[in-house]
């Protein structure tokens, strides 16, 4: 699966690497409610695709689980994790972990570090809501 491939894509054919506006453009419903200790899911019913995002999450995670959820529609389209992990002993870390990748690739294009590498790596990361611990899912070495 080329995960920098389709985020790149992704980011040419919206002119952005802004999840909520990349939402917006594909008519994805962005809804923020309160989901417990879920941070956020996604869904699609009778053909409306929607992420839900935990109202109580931090601000700053908001762009991080947009982006992971937006991961989950694009590369795992035919995919209910929900299903898989309550009814089945199907392993969703491969699931989760790409969708991971692809947040981080979104939030952090190779453009962005590019421009930017006067900055610490670790720093433009969290400026751009990416939790701390996943910024080493990006592919390429910072210097």
């Amino acid at each position: 699966m080329d995960i920098k491939g389709t985020v790149n894509r992704l980011i040419k054919n919206n002119n952005t690497n802004n999840p909520f506006s990349i939402c917006k453009a594909l008519d994805i419903v962005v809804k923020y409610e309160n989901l417990g200790a879920i941070l956020g899911y996604c869904d699609t019913h009778f053909r409306m695709k929607t992420i839900h995002i935990n109202e109580n999450a931090p601000e700053e995670l908001h762009p991080f689980i947009c982006a992971h959820e937006l991961g989950h529609m694009l590369l795992h389209k035919d995919v209910n994790i929900p299903f898989l992990s309550r009814y089945t002993l199907f392993s969703i870390d491969k699931i989760e972990r790409q969708a991971n990748s692809f947040a981080v690739e979104l939030l952090l294009p190779d453009s962005l570090l590019k421009e930017n590498n006067e900055l610490n790596f670790y720093c433009l990361a969290k400026c751009h809501g990416i939790p701390e611990g996943l910024e080493g899912l990006k592919q390429i070495y910072f210097k």
